[in-house]
């Protein structure tokens, strides 16, 4: 340290300016030249995650709403009391059976293949004794080898597989009978798996990769884009497989994950760090030329100033060594008039005044960008959408088709109240008939196979209330209660409504399935997908208050009762 100290003492001092200058210019323009090539590319790999996710949720968005279509068809056709019928009768005769096959089975099923193009194929089989009809009807036996045949017969929920060997993802539900006959009935929907995972297949130009892993984060899909496959191979084995999940190929790879809420899928989309990094070669190129340009125009500025700065005194060195030798008659010459100007002319008077300062100010300004994001919103026009279906509801009458009249007109009934001019309050008689719509477009798909009791005090009709708070209540009684009901006789929901305390008390009872005692114990406080009683009962506190929500009453195979208590409000309070 000492042997270094030493050093710099003994430079010239023209050096010790030159180093001094470019130890404090040359390593802050380094530093910030550093920071700011590292800041752009976290940018820019933030954005790429941003890009990422948002290219891979519409995929998903795509997907999940596919899904929801099959499931809607495949519960139609479970559900469809005509069909279950048919499925569990004793035929006397072979006419009974064709008159079934041509006048319910075959367009029902027929009708699902022509609305959704990418579904090959919909069977179903039973072990009842009816003869095969084409693709539609087949016996059990066909599937009794299967693998996922005996899992099939037990489960209650929509399975859906993706055979590794087959071109086809499978929807499998069974059919529940409510009748005493023990049949076994199972749906089997193919689609095409080329068209359901079009949507990921395109998803960039250069190179990217995507792996679609299910509940058990087995793959179910893959697909590589890659100029070189042997560089980026797909993620095929368990162990890349884990390293995706954990995050581990960060270095080597940026990538996103999302869900698919319709099913319990995970999707994974990467694409190569090599990308940013080729994206940010023209900008680092550029980055370090303008250091290099700096660099060479600040060296040559501090030789500049060095030499103005040191000649001057150079030549006062010299001339005061002239005087130290006793030559009195030296006589310095300067015509600048700064500090050193000065030194020099008072030396000269008596040696010349020393004139000593010299600033030189940098300024350095540092630009910012801002980048603006704008989300497209989509509008609906509800004059459109009433007026549609006051077309269909016209055309359905001069058909003669009475059900599609009522369908309409239930349809824009339920849509006018919802809608409710985007008031988020409305009054009890329009939510009442939003219910009722509601019903009866549920009881026209279930081809009335389920009751509904009406018990309404009209006085309180006038009274405002949130609006879309019975509606999810019904859905579920009738979802998750009335169409999974296995006790016999027909399902019956009942509404009752009345004023009791200065409150409205709402009371809707099924006698379905039931809710389990683990379930009903955290139904209004586990959050779930879509809009749950959770957030009609969170809602409902958060404008009137902790003292009003939902009470859930419920005993297994009997039935479920749900209550709903707000205070009584007129329009003008709300």
């Amino acid at each position: 340290m000492s042997r270094l100290k030493q050093w710099f003492i003994n430079l010239k001092f023209r050096k010790k300016i030159l180093f001094i200058c470019v130890i404090a210019s040359g390593l802050p323009m380094m530093m910030l030249g550093s920071i700011w090539y590292y800041q752009v590319q976290e940018f820019l790999i933030t954005r790429e995650k941003e890009n990422l996710a948002e290219t891979l949720n519409q995929s998903i968005q795509t997907a999940d709403y596919k899904i929801d279509n099959y499931f809607n068809f495949i519960n139609q056709i479970a559900w469809n009391a005509e069909i279950r019928t048919g499925l569990t009768a004793d035929y006397n005769n072979n006419f009974e059976m064709y008159q079934f096959y041509t006048d319910t089975l075959h367009p029902q099923l027929f009708t699902t293949l022509s609305l959704q193009s990418d579904i090959q194929s919909l069977t179903i089989y039973t072990d009842n004794q009816m003869h095969p009809y084409g693709q539609f009807l087949r016996p059990l036996t066909d599937i009794e080898d299967r693998d996922w045949f005996s899992g099939m017969v037990e489960s209650k929920e929509v399975n859906m597989l993706v055979p590794a060997e087959e071109e086809f993802l499978k929807v499998l539900y069974r059919i529940f009978d409510s009748s005493s006959r023990p049949f076994h009935n199972v749906i089997e929907m193919n689609i095409d798996k080329e068209q359901f995972f079009a949507p990921f297949t395109d998803l960039f130009e250069g190179d990217y990769g995507l792996i679609i892993l299910d509940s058990e984060d087995n793959p179910i899909y893959i697909h590589t884009n890659f100029a070189n496959e042997a560089l980026y191979e797909p993620f095929s084995n368990t162990e890349q497989i884990r390293e995706l999940i954990a995050g581990d190929f960060d270095r080597q790879f940026v990538s996103e994950q999302a869900a698919l809420s319709a099913y319990q899928w995970t999707a994974y989309l990467y694409r190569p760090m090599s990308n940013i990094s080729s994206a940010t070669f023209p900008m680092r190129l550029t980055v370090i030329l303008a250091i290099l340009l700096a660099v060479v125009v600040m060296v040559l500025s501090i030789f500049l100033l060095a030499r103005v700065v040191v000649r001057p005194l150079e030549k006062l060195s010299k001339n005061m060594g002239q005087v130290e030798k006793g030559d009195l008659s030296v006589t310095i010459h300067n015509k600048g008039t700064d500090e050193i100007g000065s030194l020099i002319h008072q030396f000269g008077q008596m040696v010349y005044q020393l004139n000593h300062m010299i600033n030189q100010v940098y300024k350095s300004k540092i630009a910012e960008q801002k980048y603006e994001m704008k989300a497209l919103q989509a509008q609906i026009n509800p004059h459109f959408f009433y007026n549609s279906l006051s077309l269909i509801n016209s055309k359905a009458i001069m058909a003669d088709q009475e059900e599609i009249s009522q369908m309409a007109q239930h349809l824009s009934t339920f849509y006018r109240t919802t809608l409710n001019k985007g008031k988020s309050t409305i009054k009890v008689k329009n939510e009442i008939d939003n219910v009722k719509s509601y019903i009866d477009i549920q009881r026209l798909m279930h081809s009335n196979s389920f009751d509904v009791i009406y018990d309404i005090d009209q006085e309180i009709f006038d009274y405002s209330m949130l609006n879309l708070l019975l509606q999810p209540l019904i859905e579920n009684a009738i979802v998750h209660g009335i169409d999974h009901k296995l006790t016999e006789g027909k399902g019956i929901l009942e509404l009752k409504a009345k004023q009791a305390d200065g409150r409205l008390k709402f009371e809707i009872i099924d006698n379905g399935k039931g809710i389990d005692p683990a379930t009903l114990a955290t139904i209004l406080t586990k959050k779930t997908k879509g809009y749950g009683v959770k957030n009609v009962h969170d809602r409902i506190q958060l404008y009137y208050g902790s003292d009003y929500g939902l009470n859930y009453q419920s005993e297994l195979n009997s039935c479920t009762k749900v209550t709903l208590t707000i205070p009584v409000m007129c329009e003008d309070d709300s």
